[in-house]
Formats: C-alpha cells, sequence, structure tokens
C-alpha cells in the first residue's frame, strides 16, 4: 500500500473573504470558525474594520459585528482601506463601501494597482455610485459613498468571476436588490459558491441564463466554519499523484463549496489516481505513471492551471490547458511564469493567449522565478519532489495564502518517507 499522509491545509481564502462581507453585513455577531489567517485575509479584515464593522481575531475564530445598513466609514475624514496584494480585497471592498455613507479611499500594491477593475466600476456608476479612480479604471480609487439604489445593471465578469460575486454579495444590502445581465463570465464554480454561502446566510438568489437576480433582504448572523481551502489542497494531491503516495486532507469533503475540489476529482482522475471523497476529507492516490489528460478545459478552475502545469512534465505525453486567457492578469502572467520556469528547468513548453502546452520530460535543476507570485511558488514546489536542484527566488512570497506551506509540505514528505 502506498506511504499515507495527511495535509492540515488551512481556511479557504475565498470563503474567508465572502463571509467577511457577509458578516459585516449581518445584524449581531457572526463567527468565523478556523478562517484563513494570512496576508490577504488580514489586509481584508482590518479593511472591514476600517469601515466600521467591529472584527475581533483570536485564535481559530474571528468575530465579527455587523452593521446591516451599510458600513459607517471614519468618523473623520475619508476612509482609507488597504489592500496589500489581495485582489479579493481590491474586488470586494468597493461594493461594500459603496453600500455605507461618506469618502472612501481604497489602494492597494503595485501589484494590484495593475491589475483591471473597470468592469467593476463601471457597473457601480452605472448604479449610481460615484467612483474616481487612476487612469484606466486602476486602483487608487476614491468612492463617495451614499448607499445603493439597486435595479438592473450590465456586467462582464469574463475577466474575473470577482466583479460578478462583489455585487452578489452587497445585493441584499442594496434598497431594491439586483438584477446582473451578464455578457461573459468565467470562473463559474466561484459564483455558485457565493450564491451558495449566501443562501447558508438566509439570502435567497436565481440565476437563469445571463441573469442573477438576489432581492432586498437581510443576512442571518450565526457560527460558520470555513472549509480547507481547494486550491491549496491541490498542490498536495498532486505532490500524491506525482510520487506514487496517498495524502488526505481533512475539512475539505462532499460538502464543500469550492469547484477547485475538482482538480482531484476530475484532473488528476483522468491521469490515473485513485481520488476519494468522503463527507469531511479527500484523500488521492498517485499511479505508477500519470497519464496526459490531453486537452483539459481550465476556464472554471484556472487557480490550479499551475498545478497541473507543474506535474505536466511527468505524464505520458503531452498536457495542453485551455481557455485560460484570464491567467494572465492574475497575481502575475501566470501562463508566461509556468512557461518561463518549466523552460528553465529543461522542459518544452509552448503557449497562446489562453493556453499552454507541457511536453513530457526530464526536468533538471534551475534558479526559477516566482514572480513574488504564490502561487507559482507553490506549483514549483511540487515539480521538485522530483527535480533535485530547483529553486525558488522568493519562496517568502507562499505568506499571501500559507505562511507555514514549506514547512506543512516537508512535513508530508517526511511522513511518506517514513511509512
Amino acid at each position: 500500500m502506498p506511504p499515507i499522509a495527511t495535509a492540515h491545509v488551512p481556511g479557504s481564502k475565498s470563503v474567508t473573504a465572502r463571509a467577511l462581507v457577509i458578516a459585516a453585513l449581518a445584524p449581531g455577531r457572526t463567527r468565523l470558525i478556523e478562517p484563513l489567517v494570512a496576508a490577504d485575509t488580514l489586509a481584508f479584515a482590518a479593511a472591514v474594520r476600517d469601515l466600521g464593522p467591529d472584527v475581533v481575531q483570536e485564535p481559530g475564530v474571528w468575530t465579527v459585528t455587523g452593521l446591516p445598513d451599510g458600513p459607517t466609514g471614519a468618523s473623520a475624514g475619508p476612509a482609507k482601506l488597504w489592500c496589500h496584494d489581495s485582489g479579493t480585497a481590491a474586488r470586494f471592498l468597493p461594493a461594500l463601501a459603496a453600500l455605507g455613507h461618506g469618502q472612501v479611499v481604497i489602494d492597494a500594491s503595485e501589484q494590484m494597482r495593475a491589475r483591471p477593475m473597470a468592469p467593476l466600476l463601471g457597473a457601480l456608476r452605472d448604479l449610481g455610485v460615484r467612483v474616481r479612480a487612476a487612469p484606466g479604471d486602476r486602483l487608487p480609487l476614491e468612492i463617495d459613498a451614499d448607499g445603493i439604489e439597486g435595479g438592473e445593471v450590465r456586467l462582464d465578469a469574463g475577466v474575473s468571476s470577482q466583479y460578478l460575486t462583489a455585487l452578489c454579495l452587497v445585493a441584499p444590502a442594496t434598497r431594491r436588490g439586483l438584477r446582473i445581465r451578464l455578457s461573459d463570465v468565467v470562473s463559474v464554480p466561484y459564483v455558485r459558491m457565493t450564491l451558495a454561502m449566501m443562501r447558508d446566510f438566509g439570502v435567497e438568489s436565481s440565476w437563469e441564463g445571463d441573469t442573477v437576480v438576489i432581492p432586498p433582504g437581510t443576512y442571518t448572523p450565526g457560527d460558520y466554519r470555513v472549509e480547507a481551502d481547494a486550491s491549496t489542497a491541490s498542490y498536495f494531491f498532486a505532490a500524491a499523484a506525482l510520487t506514487g503516495d496517498t495524502v488526505t486532507v481533512p475539512g475539505l469533503g462532499e460538502r464543500s463549496h469550492q469547484g477547485d475540489l475538482r482538480f482531484a476529482t476530475e484532473v488528476l482522475a483522468s491521469m490515473g489516481c485513485t481520488v476519494r471523497v468522503t463527507g469531511d476529507s479527500t484523500t488521492v492516490t498517485g499511479p505508477g505513471q500519470l497519464r496526459s489528460p490531453g486537452t483539459v478545459v481550465m476556464r472554471d478552475i484556472s487557480d490550479t492551471m499551475m498545478t497541473l502545469a507543474a506535474i505536466a512534465p511527468f505524464a505520458d505525453a503531452p498536457v495542453r490547458i485551455a481557455d485560460v486567457a484570464n491567467c494572465r492578469v492574475k497575481e502575475s502572467d501566470r501562463i508566461d511564469a509556468m512557461a518561463t520556469a518549466l523552460t528553465a528547468c529543461g522542459i518544452t513548453v509552448r503557449t497562446g493567449p489562453d493556453w499552454i502546452e507541457v511536453h513530457p520530460g526530464e526536468p533538471h535543476g534551475a534558479r526559477v522565478a516566482t514572480r513574488a507570485d504564490h502561487r507559482i511558488a507553490m506549483s514549483l514546489s511540487v515539480t521538485g519532489l522530483r527535480t533535485p536542484g530547483i529553486e525558488l527566488d522568493d519562496p517568502g512570497c507562499v505568506a499571501k495564502t500559507f505562511p507555514a506551506f514549506h514547512e506543512e509540505f516537508a512535513a508530508v514528505r517526511e511522513a511518506w518517507a517514513q511509512t
């Protein structure tokens, strides 16, 4: 039987962020149990607190006292929100801030200032929100908040589903609710996660064809357990796939709201892995030889594109990952970042505007550029399991979502070695 290890993966960044917004708008206190404690979510929680809702952070529990009538902002002068490197915070906070009253300034790192915001800001303006932004509709931006009336709005979420999620999350707190007409949408499972979490907190919605409808209403506060992060779990699942070992991730099971679990249940399963999902865990066992899944369309689970690219050199035929154009406007140009890193390790890689193709080969060691992108660093750590000499230029960038990643990854490797 292959060696078995347990990977302790922290709470989902996506779930933690959505729960923070919902809790900030719910009357009374909401306790988030086992939230992700990392650079992105700490920046988000601090910004929520700066808008007025009380956020008390204790080990294993964050308690949020919401303001159902909208955030109040600073008592004197504009509220100034700093998103650091968090794209989720930068996309969610403008909509949340607009529900309140007064001036709010939102800014972030240079990395975040380069990322697109125009579709979201355009939709907010169409809803009557006064927004001023840097050229190209990028951060920093200023909002003159006076609540949101609501009604019908058109939105292009083809670059980021977070634009749509931001509007969905605040819709119940608008005066008329929202009817959102979509021209495009990417990463659909993330939107379905949003609507499912809203339902968990007592708000119903409908999504038929190109239209999402959310009536005005009130979130119900309470205790909410944050499940393990499926995107982060993908690195441990991929490690088992690459080594032929077995890993179990607790806290991520059949009831998960996260689409990225499909990386294990669909992508790795198609490569010959044995995948078992129970009520509260997922276990992956790697095969003797990874099979190529051929062309994999990853539009809906693009945060795991890099994980697949990292193990693709060890498959028995080329692996082509398609429909991932949005990966070029994440923390880095992730298509180019993975292509450059794998090429530096001697692997043949081809790319296009929305695809990457990785050919089989024996990677050799090299110093590779993470581009300060946590997912590039964690993905290439998986490649390093069978490639001695891979050196990350910025291993600490994993602090964005999993500060203890390298320690946990080493613990899993040690568990396999001792079994």
